[in-house]
């Protein structure tokens, strides 16, 4: 399909821009229409997306579906996916339907609800496609804006300080990727990422202020980067918007949030930093695995005392991406797919729990932990579902939870054993949190008299969850079909990026790493 990619990426767009002017009123037809428009609109998106998927040859480590053509002023309008990104690609197309399902019982402002979930699902779409650097900014930082007005609006009692808190957080950390851009573009010449991607940035030590900046150019240019992404993430120590905005946001805006936004920071280091910062990324990987590893213990130890649902989980997601950073900084095979494969995981997992989280709240309005328990008696079906996703959660083995937690760490450990031991501690800190909170919710006596007239899930919760539960348990027993997609193209990331280290970072060494592959 000839501008598979474009078309893909619009259709969101379109679809908003039909309810926006088509759609009149508040009253119960409009607000039906509206929600159908959404659906049917993310449900298209996805069964187009397909097509990507069954064009795509994982064989190709270059990009593929590339489109090109000249933008405004001179700038170029480039997309293109490879193996890293395609199946974030999918990813966003797979989770977008089953949010606006969700999200059904909205009542307040229905048709502007569905406009901004629909805006968003074209930016972040464009953020995992584009190959041009103002293009790529202009998608990772207008995504911003439709989010901060789902939790602003549609969220908790706290919503204000919330969405204020995700919106400064991420965007302060994106205005030195700005200034990183910039500078790129003065030293390449170029804003095609494929051509940054070939193009070897200075590395050679300068002083600033008496102060030696070892890897010169290409440390200054990946700090300014990874104060982007580490926030995206979020790594720790700058992880405190995450749960605020979790707890605050409704409960699709809590899905997307955790299944696909994040996922940016992770693919930001895909992308960029390893690829065009190769000297900087090696004198700088001690300390994200470090961080990484105290992410995943400290986090999972919050999470511990958290008494609110949404709060325990969000402090999970960020322990769970620290196996992301873990993975992609080991710089190896089994790290980077590893990282990439959890990334995918936990788009599903997570996003199952926040839903889980979402079905009992619609009903008692209450996300406290302690408000729950025996919900087994009156709710079986839930109880198994929110046991399947809590046991995928730890990492239990025959669920894509195990395959990404496994892989990076057995990654990490041909990098640093200490960092793989206290990372494999995060193993058994999740089981403590995951199993501590379903036997508080779900488990014992159902003593409480307001749970007592509580209902199962109805056959549309049940239909959202079925997919979920589908990919949970397909990726966990046959983790190849991830693997044999992005395998090819991270294995040619990993020998550009040793091949840069082992020549010193020089123009021609990553040239004919990238001539090689």
């Amino acid at each position: 399909m000839e501008n598979v990619l474009s078309i893909t990426t619009f259709i969101p767009l379109i679809a908003a821009a039909i309810l926006a002017i088509f759609l009149r009123g508040e009253d119960a037809a409009a607000q039906r229409n509206a929600k159908w428009v959404a659906l049917a609109a993310t449900v298209v998106t996805f069964l187009v997306s397909l097509f990507i998927l069954f064009d795509f040859d994982p064989g190709n480590t270059g990009f593929q579906f590339v489109e090109e053509r000249e933008w405004l002023m001179g700038l170029k309008y480039k997309m293109g996916v490879d193996g890293i990104s395609v199946l974030f690609v999918l990813l966003t197309t797979f989770m977008m339907p089953l949010s606006i399902a969700a999200s059904w019982g909205i009542k307040s402002r229905v048709k502007e609800y569905m406009i901004a979930f629909l805006i968003l699902e074209t930016l972040m779409l464009g953020v995992f496609m584009a190959l041009d650097l103002v293009l790529f900014y202009l998608f990772f930082e207008a995504g911003l804006i439709p989010m901060f007005l789902i939790i602003g609006i549609w969220g908790g009692k706290e919503r204000i300080y919330a969405s204020f808190k995700f919106f400064l957080y991420t965007f302060l950390g994106s205005v030195l990727m700005l200034v990183a851009m910039v500078a790129m573009f003065s030293d390449a010449g170029t804003t095609d990422i494929p051509s940054l991607m070939r193009h070897a940035f200075d590395s050679e030590t300068f002083s600033v202020l008496g102060f030696s900046v070892v890897g010169g150019m290409q440390t200054l240019l990946f700090l300014a980067f990874f104060a982007s992404f580490a926030v995206k993430m979020p790594m720790w120590p700058v992880h405190t918007w995450l749960p605020d905005a979790h707890v605050q946001a409704p409960t699709a805006g809590s899905v997307v949030l955790a299944a696909i936004l994040l996922k940016m920071g992770g693919y930001g280091f895909l992308r960029f930093s390893l690829p065009m910062f190769p000297i900087g990324a090696e004198l700088l990987t001690p300390l994200v695995l470090w961080m990484s590893a105290i992410a995943i213990v400290y986090t999972s130890l919050v999470a511990l005392a958290q008494a609110d649902m949404k709060k325990l989980i969000a402090y999970s997601s960020v322990a769970h991406m620290g196996y992301v950073t873990m993975g992609i900084f080991a710089a190896n095979q089994q790290g980077v797919d590893g990282a990439i494969f959890q990334m995918i995981s936990h788009g599903f997992i997570s996003g199952a729990l926040f839903l889980c989280v979402g079905v009992i709240y619609d009903r008692m309005h209450t996300r406290e932990i302690d408000a729950y328990g025996g919900l087994v008696n009156r709710m079986p079906s839930y109880a198994l579902i929110f046991l399947f996703f809590t046991m995928a959660n730890v990492g239990l083995p025959g669920t894509s939870g195990f395959i990404g937690e496994f892989l990076t760490l057995i990654g990490v450990f041909q990098v640093n054993t200490w960092v793989a031991a206290v990372a494999a501690t995060g193993v058994i800190l999740s089981a403590a949190y995951a199993l501590w909170l379903y036997r508080r919710v779900v488990l014992g006596d159902l003593i409480k008299e307001s749970l007592k007239s509580i209902a199962d899930m109805t056959g549309r919760e049940r239909a959202i969850f079925a997919p979920l539960v589908a990919m949970t348990l397909l990726l966990g027993v046959y983790p190849a079909l991830v693997l044999d997609i992005i395998g090819p193209s991270t294995e040619a990331l990993i020998s550009q990026y040793d091949t840069a280290l082992a020549q010193g970072g020089t123009e021609s060494a990553v040239q004919t790493a990238a001539a090689a592959n």
